[in-house]
């Protein structure tokens, strides 16, 4: 028997004839998932699967998606799940098994208590200065993985590590790897990259300033974070004064790890010069903390060999040369054989289904790589490196099962078309869209994990809807970004990475309620923001 495929399948993104209802079956995979989530009765894995059945189902059957395309969707999702995704989360794992082992975990928290033992302050350093150098050279999930198993180290119960870390990384997801997000915001709309560059860092300019506050208001109270609030007032202005400058100036690529690094400096200078350093928590020092191995090392080698790693291979020049031993993979009945339509598209646009598998210039290799070395450096025989990469592979087997079925639904809603569907209504809200807009970047990214992908699903809608009504394009394509950062903090990816980073899996649903208002509520700041914004220059 011969099947024959049609070669292309246009998207429909009205299939029901009400775009209302469209957009309701549209969420239906999305909200099977996070009430799945939130029951806590189905774990993470389980729950990723019956979403992903409901997502295949919907594509299927109401948007009229042909079979071997919704299945195919998927299966690219699920590769794309395990990298460069899952291949983040495994190293991370990896290299903190040597480092815990080795005592570079608390040798890091004895030098933290030298400059200060309020926890407050260390979760300052280490989620929302470190991790914004993090995301600025890697992005993909590492600062969320490193910064949670940091703080796991530091003594912060799994649900703190988890949900702290993930309202720390907001702010700078909009310039995480090197500019990413920004560079393909600015391929997909045509408007001048400086421009959306420094916008971007406009409208997220008062976010930086008030995220160390918030994040500390969350894990001791408002009472507890007024007592510490000039230095955390000093860590995020100089955050979002040297965020802005860098986007504004010199563009997107540096603006994270130099506004990391700046904050970082600036908040270690004035704990020393303000002793904000508190007697009484000298309770929760680790006084057994151990030696690395037989000999002493600088307390910041390890770290400055994972840093070092991570942003070497985010080097543009660097990731050139690896990048040509790529190996590239049209996926079948995929490329170039779904279209996407007008209003989503100028006209009918064939999408890229292509899987690059690249191994060499993934960050996840960075962070293998500088496993290894740490595990020369810290006295560990080869042999001994490998049952930590073994460990770490089982550790985190059904963690890399529930990425890859997430990134699953994530594909199939894609190419189905079920995203634009759901970004169309947003688009009707006429004078009020500079509000609704920002919520489409919100929801982009909460679908599919990723700043850079809301970019390029939503950021020409946004433009073309934006010159229709009159707005401003520029300001509209930024807001996609800046209001997609909110976001990632409730995506599966960034649930699961979390989770996983702190030993906790199985328990994806508290982390998600933990930080689902936060986002939510950050979410329609931004909005607020981007009309302020959009009204006063017009």
């Amino acid at each position: 028997m011969i099947f024959a495929f049609p070669m292309t399948w246009p998207q429909n993104y009205d299939p029901f004839q009400n775009p209302v209802l469209s957009m309701l079956v549209a969420l239906l995979p999305i909200t099977v998932l996070i009430g799945l989530l939130l029951t806590n009765r189905v774990k993470a894995y389980l729950s990723a699967i019956i979403a992903l059945g409901s997502a295949l189902g919907v594509a299927i059957l109401a948007f009229r998606m042909p079979v071997e395309k919704a299945i195919t969707a998927g299966f690219f999702g699920a590769i794309y799940g395990l990298l460069p995704i899952g291949w983040i989360v495994l190293n991370v794992i990896f290299l903190f098994g040597i480092f815990l082992d080795a005592g570079v975990i608390q040798s890091l928290q004895s030098t933290l208590i030298t400059v200060t033992t309020d926890r407050r302050l260390q979760l300052l350093m280490v989620a929302f200065c470190f991790g914004s150098i993090l995301e600025g050279a890697a992005g993909f999930g590492t600062p969320v993985a490193i910064t949670a198993a940091i703080l796991i180290g530091f003594n912060f119960t799994p649900l703190q590590a988890s949900t702290l870390s993930l309202l720390a990384n907001t702010a700078p997801v909009a310039f995480g790897g090197l500019g990413t997000p920004i560079i393909a915001l600015q391929g997909v709309t045509g408007l001048d990259l400086m421009d959306l560059s420094g916008t971007v860092g406009l409208l997220l300019a008062p976010f930086g300033v008030l995220v160390p506050s918030w994040m500390v208001c969350v894990y001791v109270g408002w009472k507890k974070m007024k007592e510490i609030f000039p230095v955390l007032l000093i860590a995020g202005i100089s955050f979002s004064i040297t965020q802005y400058a860098v986007s504004r100036f010199h563009g997107p690529w540096l603006v994270g790890i130099v506004a990391g690094l700046v904050s970082l400096v600036c908040t270690l200078f004035f704990i020393r010069r303000l002793n904000h350093a508190n007697p009484n928590n000298r309770s929760n020092q680790n006084t057994g903390i151990p030696r690395i191995k037989s000999f002493q090392k600088k307390v910041l080698l390890p770290w400055l060999i994972l840093v070092g790693f991570v942003v070497l291979w985010g080097v543009p020049q660097m990731k050139s040369l690896l990048d040509r031993m790529t190996i590239e993979i049209s996926i079948p009945f995929l490329d170039q054989m779904v279209l996407r339509m007008p209003p989503i598209a100028i006209s009918p646009r064939a999408e890229s289904a292509v899987f690059r598998f690249t191994s060499l210039s993934a960050t996840g290799t960075a962070i293998f790589l500088s496993a290894w070395v740490n595990g020369w450096i810290l006295g560990y025989a080869h042999r001994d490196i490998l049952r930590f990469f073994q460990k770490a592979l089982y550790n985190v087997r059904f963690s890399l099962f529930t990425i890859s079925a997430m990134m699953a639904l994530g594909f199939v809603t894609r190419y189905c078309g079920m995203d634009a569907s759901i970004g169309l209504v947003f688009s009707r809200a006429g004078m009020f869209y500079p509000f609704f807009g920002t919520l489409l970047g919100w929801l982009g990214v909460a679908l599919t994990g990723s700043d850079t992908s809301s970019n390029v699903l939503f950021g020409s809608l946004q433009r073309i809807t934006a010159e229709q009504l009159g707005f401003d394009p520029v300001i509209m394509a930024s807001a996609n970004s800046a209001g997609g950062v909110m976001g990632k903090m409730i995506d599966a990816q960034s649930i699961v990475v979390a989770g996983t980073a702190t030993r906790w899996h199985g328990h994806e649903d508290q982390i998600l309620r933990g930080v689902m208002l936060h986002s939510i509520v950050l979410a329609v700041l931004v909005g607020v923001v981007t009309s302020v914004v959009m009204f006063s220059v017009k």
